[in-house]
């Protein structure tokens, strides 16, 4: 069978999203991972899907299986520090490639990677998901209306019905933003706070009042990236959690769980964190949970020599029917939205990408609203 989209860690929370919603829309998937049970669901279900078991670390193995797949377009929901194998994996077997993002040493290697796509006429995006993602792309929205932009702040702001501790996405990537010196530009310099260092109290639509911290994020470079010629002097990113899973979250860093230095166990060595994340995928949903999540983006610049600013949210709920997600649908869904755009020729660059240089808003925001996820600008919805 020839599949349309292959779905590297298909068998982790985004992955599953990204592959149900392309098997939704009609296409025939790929899903490739480590741990076949966890999507036995989605295989009895749609089918269009058939499963391979992949680790990228087997290069050979990996390459066999895209090239038998006959995709041309690939969706990584691996872990980030693996979105670099993953690229070169598709730049080798000529397939276009999306993922969720990566650290910022990793995005601009693959920014650099350019030319070669280019010259290969594929195109790569990379941070396809909810923040870098929609964010993304609603900082593209606004870009027209101002005629110079001095200042971009973005985040995420979310909670539940429940005080109950749900695994993010990632629990790896979220310790990594508690914990990881965040940069941000203030005045064209970059410079680094500690996560902790930085809290303050934040009222957000939909959410409430909230501890916000800045956090390691790549729009830090792509927003600078994108828009330096536009006079761009500061850059910062926050996030935004409820009390009950940020202090779960610091209590996992605090006593050693959340810990990436490898330890020794019976004479293993293993990474205490990635323990904790084969743990913390046995926890069940509560009966009845549900979250609701806020994307925002603040700009403020000039228009017509005045002072202009705008705010950019996205209002994300829990759907029916995908509860096991959560406000996760907005990670998994905008990368399934992006790949099925380069499949129907709407994106049409070649080369790598952020979001926000190539993915046109007002289509992409027809999608989001088709899935629940409302857009809004000062307040006024606009999908």
């Amino acid at each position: 069978m020839k599949f349309d989209f292959v779905v590297l860690g298909a068998t982790g929370m985004q992955g599953k999203i990204v592959a149900r919603d392309l098997l939704e829309n009609g296409y025939s998937v790929l899903l490739c991972g480590r741990d076949k049970k966890r999507a036995d669901r989605i295989l009895k279900n749609y089918e269009k899907s058939d499963f391979r078991y992949l680790d990228i670390r087997n290069k050979k193995n990996a390459a066999n299986i895209l090239k038998s797949s006959g995709a041309d377009i690939v969706v990584n929901c691996m872990e980030e520090t693996w979105d670099l194998d993953a690229l070169n994996l598709c730049i080798k077997e000529n397939a276009h490639c999306l993922d969720l993002g990566s650290q910022i040493p990793m995005t601009k290697q693959q920014f650099a990677l350019g030319k070669t796509l280019k010259n290969k006429n594929l195109t790569h995006i990379t941070g396809c998901g909810s923040v870098p993602g929609v964010g993304s792309i609603m900082l593209r929205y606004v870009n027209d209306s101002f005629d110079k932009i001095e200042t971009i702040e973005a985040g995420y702001s979310w909670n539940s019905n429940m005080n109950k501790f749900v695994v993010p996405f990632s629990i790896q990537s979220i310790i990594n933003e508690f914990t990881a010196p965040a940069p941000i530009i203030e005045k064209n310099k970059l410079i680094y706070k500690m996560p902790m260092d930085s809290i303050q109290e934040k009222n957000h639509r939909g959410i409430g009042k909230q501890k916000e911290f800045f956090v390691v994020h790549p729009e830090i470079c792509t927003f600078y990236r994108s828009f330096k010629d536009r006079g761009v002097k500061n850059v910062r990113f926050y996030a935004s959690f409820p009390d009950h899973s940020f202090e779960r979250i610091k209590d996992m860093i605090e006593l050693g769980p959340g810990s990436t230095e490898e330890i020794k166990f019976n004479g293993i060595g293993i990474k205490p964190v990635e323990f904790l994340t084969e743990v913390l995928k046995q926890i069940q949903i509560p009966e009845g949970y549900t979250e609701k999540e806020n994307l925002w983006v603040f700009v403020s610049g000039r228009r017509n020599g005045k002072k202009k600013e705008i705010l950019m949210e996205c209002l994300v709920p829990t759907l029916k029917g995908w509860e096991d997600a959560g406000c996760n649908i907005d990670t998994g869904m905008p990368a399934s939205i992006m790949a099925q755009m380069i499949k129907k020729g709407i994106i049409k660059e070649r080369g790598a990408f952020a979001p926000e240089e190539i993915v046109p808003p007002e289509p992409f925001f027809k999608e989001l609203r088709k899935r629940k996820m409302i857009v809004m600008e000062n307040g006024k919805i606009i999908n």
